[in-house]
């Protein structure tokens, strides 16, 4: 929407020499996004302002203004009316300005702000805490671009699915809060979608109660996936784990990994545990090492081969989990190795 037609392509000397005065480093700009250079409106000392009102310093200024030169071509008031929505879900300005440092794209759309004035109204109804919508604005802002009807459409139909699937009604807002918090991008999906994956779901006979499991151990991924790519991936575990329907489906149970990756990631996870020396058996044992990326695997094999842990004999278990419990399995490993035989007939040497 801005001019970068042939007559104006100098560089506005005003706007220069402002971002001069503020320490700004305009080769970073020049290098990013020269246009913003060549506009014939800017409000530098204006955005500047506002910031350094809530609270931001001369850096902070300059950095804001290095990572988002956009932010420039902003009128004071889309600004002010940007900060006021912020302000709804942020404790203080301080907390807004450090929001504002770290995620200046963010903040600088302005376009939306209609829908996310509704949206952030919207998700305080819903129970969500200001700390999570703060961390949606940043990380996930898109999802406030949506009409709030879009996604009030999206939350009705996850909640009318769950009291469908034998969901209480008494657990239906926590399991929609907790689902929205760990993946607030199912908002981005279409109500039909959402209908076909469960649908194929419940025609690979996978039972009411078994579907609402798979829902919550998915952190709403199920979402964004679709019926092709489902029905791929489980024909590829079927063949490689060479099982039957209902075996099938208590792998898929315990490992939802098996659905939700695309066969080319499962068939290159499968093929690097396979160089370690690992069986298809062990992995069928313990699916859920399939989560876990080649490089990651490799690592703790090699981890574990240091303290004489041989992975081809043992349990895939200890390989597994997040980074945190991989480091408890392992400390448990390497003290059991250090421990020394205790010998009850040794004197004991205790020193005064």
């Amino acid at each position: 929407s801005y001019t970068t037609d042939s007559k104006s392509r100098e560089e506005n000397k005003n706007t220069l020499e402002n971002l001069y005065s503020l320490s700004v480093d305009i080769t970073k700009i020049r290098r990013l996004k020269e246009w913003v250079l060549l506009q014939e409106v800017a409000y530098v000392k204006e955005i500047a302002g506002i910031l350094q009102e809530m609270g931001a310093d001369e850096t902070t200024v300059a950095n804001i203004i290095e990572r988002c030169p956009e932010a420039i071509l902003h009128t004071p008031a889309e600004i002010n009316s940007q900060r006021a929505l912020w302000q709804l879900v942020c404790q203080n300005e301080k907390q807004l300005i450090e929001l504002i440092e770290k995620f200046p794209d963010s903040f600088f759309t302005t376009e939306y702000q209609q829908n996310q004035k509704a949206n952030i109204l919207f998700f305080q109804e819903l129970g969500l805490k200001n700390n999570i919508i703060t961390r949606f604005l940043t990380s996930a802002p898109n999802i406030f671009y949506n009409p709030v009807e879009k996604n009030k459409n999206v939350i009705e139909t996850l909640q009318r699915n769950y009291l469908n699937l034998g969901g209480s009604e008494a657990n239906m807002k926590i399991w929609i809060l907790k689902l929205l918090s760990q993946n607030p991008f199912i908002l981005l999906n279409t109500p039909t979608s959402i209908e076909d994956n469960l649908e194929f779901l419940q025609k690979n006979d996978f039972t009411d109660q078994e579907v609402l499991q798979l829902l919550s151990k998915l952190k709403g991924f199920i979402f964004q996936l679709n019926s092709t790519t489902m029905q791929k991936s489980m024909l590829f575990s079927k063949n490689t784990f060479k099982c039957s329907d209902q075996e099938l489906k208590q792998l898929v149970l315990k490992c939802p990994a098996l659905l939700y990756y695309s066969v080319p990631i499962l068939e290159e996870r499968l093929e690097g545990l396979l160089r370690e020396g690992i069986s298809i058996a062990q992995i069928r044992e313990t699916p859920m090492v399939l989560e876990l990326t080649t490089q990651i695997v490799q690592y703790r094999i090699k981890k574990l081969s240091a303290l004489g842990y041989d992975i081809k004999s043992g349990n895939l278990e200890s390989l597994n989990g997040t980074k945190k419990d991989f480091e408890v399995t392992y400390g448990k490993i390497q003290s059991k190795k250090e421990r020394p035989i205790f010998n009850p007939v040794a004197p004991l040497h205790i020193e005064d």
